[in-house]
This record gives C-alpha cells, structure tokens and sequence, in this order.
C-alpha cells in the first residue's frame, strides 16, 4: 500500500461542508483569522470548495453546494446537503498505491470502494486531477477517510492561504472498536474514543492560539 506513513504524516485534508460557501469560509476566518482561497467546482459532483493550507502538505477543504451546477449526482458528497451549519464531516489520507488500498478488507468484509478519477479547474485555469477511492462509500459515518493520491498535480496546500497548522487530529465514535479496527487495517495510527455521538476533532494552531475544529 505504498511505502509506510503514520499518524499525522498520512492526512491529506479534512472536509469542512458547509450549507454555503461563503459562510464556511467566514466561520473559518472568524476562528484563525485566514481568508480561505476559493479552489474551484467539482464537474458533476454538484459542490464548490475553499481551502486553508494546515502545512505544508495538508490542508482544510471547505466544500459547499454549487449553486451554477443543476445536473450533478445526487445526493452531493460529504453530507452537504444536511450540513445546517458548517461542521468536520470526512477526511482524507494519503496513499501512493490507490489500487491497494480499495481493495483492503475491514472487518465488516467492507473495502474502502473502487478508484475513481476526480478534477477541477483552479480560478486560474490550471486543471488538477487526482485519484481517489469511492468518497461515496461513506464508512463509520466519514470517521474512516477515502484516500488520495495527486500523482502528477501540484498538492494544493501548497498555494493556499498559510499561517495556520494542524497540531492534533482525533475521532470520536460510537463503534470506537470498528473504527480503530479499520484504521489498523488501512495502517493509520489516529485516535479514537468511544462516545454516543461522531465526531471529527481538528486541533489547529493560529496566531490567535489553539483552536479545537469540530
């Protein structure tokens, strides 16, 4: 599955959706004090998103409806369309050998979903593609990430608004034993406690201090 990575060294981004865009990237202003940078529309997937690099290598993707999108496939992804205020809903990990990794087996007999070709359009014309595995397949409610590889594509932490850093990472989860189960067979090392209610918990250092993003 690709040379070894573990703990915070393997996220690639955290998904942030929000009802509206614009509002998303408010929010995320009003707690760090960075002005998100719109990235562009997802073609037929129905969103639009903002990003805030976390470092040099991962980042915070605010992701939204797209209003100009009108034939898209429904629902749209990562909750979007329930997201009644803009909240952590799903993560994604890096991977060199996506093949490998949709293929892994958790202990349900679930896979993490066929690859699949993803793409937008940067505001400056620049198109990037990557490589996924199914973000469909929602599995543990978004606590357990799809993967990603940019292959030939300039990461996009590397020209988003800076000034941030993902300090901590950790999950709560009522299926905490499911959860750490998969991170074990996907070789992640998060943590996972046990609560009634998911959750996604970014810590994130700002020049206004540590701020805990749910």
């Amino acid at each position: 599955m690709g040379h070894a990575r573990t703990g915070m060294d393997r996220i690639d981004h955290l998904v942030y959706a929000a009802p509206d865009l614009e509002a998303g990237v408010n929010k995320i202003e009003s707690l760090t004090g960075v002005r998100a940078a719109v990235g562009g529309s997802h073609p037929g997937m129905g969103t639009r998103n903002a990003l805030v690099s976390l470092g040099p290598d991962v980042y915070l993707e605010i992701i939204a409806p797209d209003p100009a999108q009108v034939d898209y496939r429904s629902p749209r992804l990562f909750r979007v369309d329930e997201a009644d205020v803009p909240q952590l809903t799903t993560w994604a990990a890096k991977s060199d050998d996506i093949a490998a990794i949709a293929s892994a087996r958790l202990t349900d007999g679930s896979t993490p979903g066929a690859p699949m070709a993803g793409s937008r359009i940067t505001p400056d014309g620049t198109t990037l593609t990557w490589e996924l595995t199914d973000p469909y397949r929602e599995i543990a409610a978004g606590a357990v990430p799809f993967f990603i590889n940019w292959r030939a594509s300039p990461h996009p932490a590397r020209s988003a608004p800076g000034g941030v850093t993902l300090a901590g990472f950790r999950i709560e989860h009522p299926a905490a034993d499911f959860v750490r189960a998969a991170f074990d067979a996907l070789g992640l090392q998060v943590p996972v406690d046990e609560e009634s209610q998911v959750a996604l918990i970014a810590m994130i250092d700002t020049p206004r201090g540590q701020i805990e993003l749910r």
